[in-house]
């Protein structure tokens, strides 16, 4: 019988990941270029924004300036910009950015193992993390910070800016959070078919 694999679910999601959160970043930024000042649509009036700020700094090279002549303003620190207090920008950045290529390998070769591509739930997760991974990385690394441009809100309450490489770090984490209580590992299942088999013998 062939080994159940789900390593294409793992890379199909990584690659997806990235490239939404890529081309939503570059799409909004320059749609709301607006002159380089920068402007917010509401999607959900009240509720849910796409915003987008820039800096009065000047970009240089086709993958920093396709969206604006200008450079957006990024966020240094980390998910929802903890971290981001204006300080230490460029240790902060720098530190993130090397934190995420170790994930970001960390992962694949996680994801190389036989017992996790065999498990559906937990290639999905896996998948999901590193594409919020690169996708946050590419920024870091081109833009010397992350591009948020998604802005949840209601009356008084009001989320940090964030963008689709946060959520899918954050759906990825809560699918692993549930793979490590539900999920069964794929290991027991031979063993146990074995021992049904020696039962009916």
């Amino acid at each position: 019988m062939a080994e159940r694999s789900y390593r294409k679910l793992f890379w199909g999601l990584a690659g997806v990941g990235f490239v939404v959160d890529q081309v939503s970043k570059y799409g909004v930024f320059r749609w709301l270029y607006n002159g380089g000042t920068g402007d917010e649509y509401a999607l959900v009036p009240g509720a849910f924004d796409l915003m987008a700020r820039y800096t009065r700094e000047a970009g240089s090279g086709f993958l920093r300036t396709w969206s604006g002549a200008m450079l957006p303003a990024v966020n240094h620190g980390a998910l929802f910009g903890i971290g981001d207090n204006g300080d230490g920008v460029a240790w902060a950045n720098t530190l993130f950015a090397i934190i995420s290529l170790v994930a970001a390998v960390a992962i694949a070769w996680w994801a190389t193992r036989r017992s996790t591509r065999q498990e559906c739930g937990l290639s999905a997760a896996l998948g999901l993390i590193l594409a919020g991974t690169l996708g946050n990385l590419f920024d870091r690394l081109v833009f010397g910070g992350v591009r948020d441009f998604m802005y949840l809100h209601y009356e008084s309450f009001k989320w940090p800016v964030f963008n689709v490489a946060d959520c899918c770090l954050v759906c990825g984490a809560f699918l692993l959070l549930a793979q490590a209580f539900f999920g069964k590992s794929p290991e027991t299942a031979p063993s146990n078919a074995r021992q049904e088999m020696a039962q009916v013998r």
